[in-house]
């Protein structure tokens, strides 16, 4: 069971904040905070290169953590500057030719979809959206039926996405992926740090994480999974000296691990910060995690289904942390200022986040509340009444 007194202490700003925007960054607690003002200190005092130096055997200790997190190996996690750089450089590590599929899904997010439209327009690249099921899931019978075809080049695929609770069910697209032999881009951001992740039982062979959403980490951190039978199969779109060794005057060798993917230069009080709060989450435990993620975040949608004028956007047979829903008359940014007014976070989400979904639901711009694990039941009250007092004003 999560000592919630414990972590709460731990996290300050909850005496100042209600924070229900877990989803955009989520409170950092003070062991991360802590380790990375030492490093910048430590910069300061005795030079970057230095300071990294004096801390390498810790910064390799950060790989070793990542792992643990996703049942993976060391040699198999690349760090990055963020998600975005990190699933960049997953997607364009393939070399598509005119005429290869994609499969992906229809609430994917936007930066994902931009690059299928990118390929599509300067190589070709057939983008499919597979449809979802009436509970809004990927379907997977319709997924299989997609892979039955020729030329499927890459499944990729949003985990949890920006607008409304779902869970896509990232195993069975794994299964399926496995079985036709086609690779599998799992776009994780918003679900390492709230669910239990395993590589293994994914079936990904790649996979891309942000460090300041549900694992509490520093903005600016993230990491790539590479499977390590897969590497061989893929060549990082951009090189520099960490990725690669120039041998020859023509000639240059690939490090033989994820790290082919990594450039010279980071944050590294950032990654130190990361790793600081992946710690922290396996120490905590992930089911222990994600079972009460799940808890609150149901209390949160039974409170607003409550309320007269609130409609509870979210889909899924399967359901996380964040949640979704209107309020008859008043638009969702003048929600978010309100609130934000009392001290409590949110966030917006617009229909161009997710055109393909949003556009099937008819949907507006969403007020987004995302539950985390340090947060607490008189919160759900506190943020129910909030919204009750606007929409029977």
């Amino acid at each position: 069971m999560i000592d919630l007194t414990k972590v709460r202490a731990e996290t300050p700003a909850c005496e100042e904040v209600l924070h229900f925007n877990n989803a955009g960054a989520a409170l950092m607690p003070d062991p991360v905070v802590v380790r990375q003002l030492a490093h910048i200190h430590r910069e300061a005092e005795i030079g970057g290169y230095e300071a990294a130096r004096e801390a390498a055997e810790e910064i390799d200790g950060v790989y070793r953590s990542i792992a643990r997190l996703l049942n993976a190996a060391p040699e198999e996690i690349a760090l990055m500057e963020n998600a975005t750089a990190a699933w960049n450089a997953a997607f364009f590590a393939f070399d598509f030719q005119p005429g290869d599929r994609l499969l992906t899904g229809e609430a994917e997010y936007a930066s994902n979809y931009l690059n299928y439209l990118k390929l599509a327009r300067s190589k070709g690249l057939v983008v499919e959206a597979i449809p979802s099921t009436s509970e809004g899931e990927l379907s997977i019978p319709a997924l299989e039926a997609a892979c039955a075809k020729p030329g499927v080049k890459l499944i990729a695929v949003t985990h949890v996405p920006t607008n409304g609770g779902l869970v896509n069910p990232a195993e069975e697209i794994g299964r399926v992926a496995r079985s036709h032999g086609i690779p599998f881009l799992l776009d994780a951001c918003q679900s390492a740090g709230q669910i239990n992740l395993d590589v293994e039982k994914l079936g990904c062979d790649l996979l891309s994480v942000t460090g300041r959403k549900y694992l509490r980490g520093p903005r600016g951190s993230g990491f790539l999974y590479v499977r390590r039978g897969f590497l061989d199969q893929v060549e990082p779109p951009v090189l520099d000296l960490r990725a690669a060794k120039w041998v020859t005057p023509d000639r240059y060798e690939l490090r033989p691990d994820a790290k082919r993917f990594e450039n010279w230069e980071y944050n590294y009080a950032a990654v130190l910060g990361l790793g600081v709060a992946v710690d922290y989450a396996l120490a905590i435990g992930l089911p222990e995690i994600e079972a009460r993620v799940c808890t609150l975040a149901t209390g949160l949608r039974e409170r607003l289904a409550a309320l007269p004028g609130v409609t509870v956007q979210d889909i899924g047979s399967r359901r996380c942390g964040i949640c979704v829903f209107q309020a008859e008359g008043i638009e969702a940014s003048d929600i978010r200022e309100r609130l934000s007014a009392q001290g409590i976070n949110t966030s917006v989400t617009d229909p161009n986040s997710t055109l393909l979904d949003a556009t099937k639901r008819r949907l507006p711009d969403l007020l987004r509340a995302s539950v985390h694990y340090y947060n607490s039941e008189d919160e759900l009250d506190r943020f129910a009444a909030a919204v009750k007092e606007m929409v029977t004003a």
